[in-house]
């Protein structure tokens, strides 16, 4: 069987494109009977080198949600003579017509639209937004099969988009590799980045949906109540969301501070010194990022909504993401009560052990095969 896969995402970096890759990686390890075709971009071409010859590229130097996607990249698959294709994300050629597996990590664009972020004006925005979304019925309607992150997210597109429980499979991703620490030293790190006291943290973006602007209301309850003993640390590229937090809700009097991108190594050290990692958002598909604080043995406190209880079990410590004083509370709590701490990060050591690209791999290759 010919199987080809659109890695046209992959690469290091965002969750996507590091899901595509550790996909193909699994699949080269266990797989030596099916033929791959491996369709890459210019930019991502020669990155890739297959160890297993199985394993083909074929050129597809396409952007990512264009027309020439839509019209262009059908023709280069035919071309490819697959017999089923993955797309592992929702931007399926609406004119494809083979058949084919779609993964899709998550619905945020039907749940929290993020018009205000767009470098175009509301009318281009809305209809790129009502594209996309057609985009993805279409996509969920053809599919032979859908893999989705969690049980939230199937239990969402059922009832979103109507698709079939059936006609969908769970595969759960997992935490990446950590980065050594810097070898500059710590203090030199924490001198950098302004922090002078004991601190808490937040790794990931500042989309509407991940809630900074509850934590950061929750994080001046916290203040008037405990007092001020300690820091907020918010790690994340610059982006519109990022800047709109920094001109509104962040002071220099309130003990948060915004460090912008933090390279893998000094992000190690940021998360062996801190107290705890805090995930306050309001959706996610899967939530890959508590995980990794728990691979670096920081204990979490995150949010009860959408996946996260799902995913995360008895390994965190939860808070109702609209009740800011709960929120508050609850940092509050892990800080202090060490034993809450130490069950934590002992829940969270066999927790890690559930989730594994070589699992996900395998149910995805069972697919295939079906």
């Amino acid at each position: 069987m010919r199987i080809g896969i659109d890695a046209r995402m992959m690469g290091k970096g965002f969750g996507l494109a590091r899901y595509i890759e550790q996909l193909i990686l699994h699949l080269q390890i266990q797989d030596t009977e099916n033929e791959y075709i491996i369709f890459l971009k210019r930019d991502n071409f020669d990155t890739f080198e297959p160890t297993n010859s199985n394993f083909k590229k074929v050129l597809a130097d396409i952007s990512w949600y264009s027309f020439e996607e839509q019209l262009k990249f059908p023709w280069i698959i035919r071309k490819a003579k697959v017999d089923v294709m993955h797309f592992p994300h929702f931007n399926v050629p609406v004119v494809y017509s083979g058949p084919y597996i779609v993964t899709i990590h998550d619905l945020i664009m039907f749940h929290y639209p993020r018009q205000e972020a767009s470098t175009h004006g509301p009318f281009v925005y809305w209809v790129k937004d009502f594209v996309h979304r057609l985009v993805v019925r279409s996509a969920s309607r053809r599919a032979k099969h859908i893999l989705v992150t969690s049980e939230f997210t199937k239990c969402d597109v059922h009832e979103t988009l109507g698709v079939a429980m059936e006609k969908m499979t769970v595969t759960y991703q997992a935490p990446f590799a950590n980065a050594a620490p810097s070898n500059v030293g710590t203090s030199f790190i924490l001198s950098k980045y302004k922090i002078t006291k004991p601190y808490l943290l937040y790794v990931g973006a500042a989309y509407p949906h991940k809630n900074l602007d509850g934590l950061l209301e929750a994080w001046e309850i916290f203040q008037k109540k405990y007092g001020k003993e300690y820091q907020l640390v918010l790690v994340g590229k610059e982006n519109f969301f990022y800047t709109k937090l920094k001109n509104t809700l962040i002071k220099e009097s309130n003990d948060v501070i915004y460090t912008g991108f933090v390279p893998d190594d000094e992000l190690s050290v940021l998360y062996q010194k801190t107290l705890l990692y805090v995930f306050p958002s309001f959706y996610e598909g899967f939530g890959l990022p508590p995980l990794e604080a728990m691979t670096r043995g920081v204990p979490v406190v995150s949010s009860n909504a959408s996946c996260m209880p799902e995913v995360l079990q008895d390994a965190a410590l939860y808070f109702d993401p609209k009740n800011l004083e709960e929120m508050a509370d609850t940092l509050y709590k892990c800080i202090i009560e060490d034993p809450t701490r130490l069950k934590l990060q002992e829940n969270a050591r066999k927790l890690l052990l559930k989730y594994s690209w070589k699992v996900l791999a395998e149910k995805t290759l069972h697919l295939y095969n079906q």
